[in-house]
């Protein structure tokens, strides 16, 4: 009870008081303070995005929403607003770097989502050479003997075609497993020879689409804003998209033969039990999951 009523007074009485305190005491805004003293990355760009939501000020919660070609002119219109100097660079350029991270998530989310939608296509000649490029990094010292055949099912697919388990992820799931395969080739390679361990074995490709699943939902909720905007100081790319996919792979892997599990049939339990883990290390406001080449 006490909670609420200190949380009523602070928020309807003493937060303007103490912001007004703070303003006379060292000449800047909130907004400056927050810009100025939070360290570069999530701290900051999250802070400044909670503030922004709390404002009755239009421009000001708008600027959360910003596409990457309006990030200028929303900077000056936010320094109009708050009344903050051109001169202040350091304010300018850290707003600036929230704004392009802030907008670059979404631009990001929307080009993984559109390359997931892509569905697999044989008859797409680009696909086709994709998906062999995955047999020859995994695979190199044994030829495909013909597109339909059981040899797919070495690498972990579930049948004689692979396109058929493209289905839920769509060309993502294909993209993130040549990305691992080509970046971290010995330790693709490892992991699928892991993969066939006779009595913790598991689908090695399958797998590796479910992890891309499990990606693909974290970017969409925004649980991965903390670890891109610690990562990357500007727009996040495809590229660190798929880092971090490479990330759960590897993590995965070690995961799996830690916990031993009595079989893949408890496959859903022990997936969703890593995935709990990784939304945890996810909370850490100064997370960055990423393997190093």
């Amino acid at each position: 009870m006490w909670a609420s009523v200190w949380g009523f007074l602070y928020s309807k009485y003493f937060r303007f008081w103490l912001k007004w305190l703070l303003r006379l005491l060292t000449g800047k805004c909130e907004l400056q303070r927050l810009l100025g003293g939070a360290e570069a990355g999530a701290r900051r760009t999250l802070g400044m995005m909670s503030s922004f939501l709390m404002k009755s000020f239009t421009v000001l919660r708008n600027a959360v929403h910003v596409e990457e070609a309006e990030v200028e002119k929303c900077v000056r219109d936010v320094m109009k607003e708050k009344k903050i100097e051109q001169k202040d660079t350091g304010f300018k350029t850290n707003l600036h770097i929230s704004l392009l991270q802030i907008s670059g998530y979404k631009k990001l989310y929307l080009n993984v989502e559109n390359l997931r939608k892509v569905p697999y296509d044989s008859e797409n000649e680009d696909h086709e050479e994709q998906l062999i490029e995955l047999w020859n990094l995994l695979m190199p010292h044994e030829n495909l003997k013909a597109r339909i055949s059981k040899q797919w099912c070495d690498i972990g697919f579930q049948g004689d075609d692979p396109k058929t388990d493209f289905r839920g992820m769509g060309l993502l799931g294909l993209v993130n497993l040549v990305y691992f395969s080509k970046h971290y080739t010995n330790e693709a390679r490892q992991i699928l020879s892991r993969s066939n361990h006779p009595k913790l074995g598991y689908s090695y490709a399958i797998v590796g689409i479910n992890l891309t699943e499990m990606a693909y939902s974290l970017l969409k909720n925004g649980a991965l804003k903390a670890h891109l905007y610690n990562m990357v100081s500007g727009l996040p790319q495809m590229e660190h998209f798929h880092q971090f996919y490479c990330y759960l792979v590897y993590e995965f892997d070690k995961f799996w033969f830690e916990e031993e599990p009595e079989s893949i049939m408890h496959f859903n339990q022990y997936r969703e039990k890593f995935h709990e883990k990784i939304k945890g290390l996810l909370l850490d406001c100064n997370v960055v999951l990423t393997l190093q080449d």
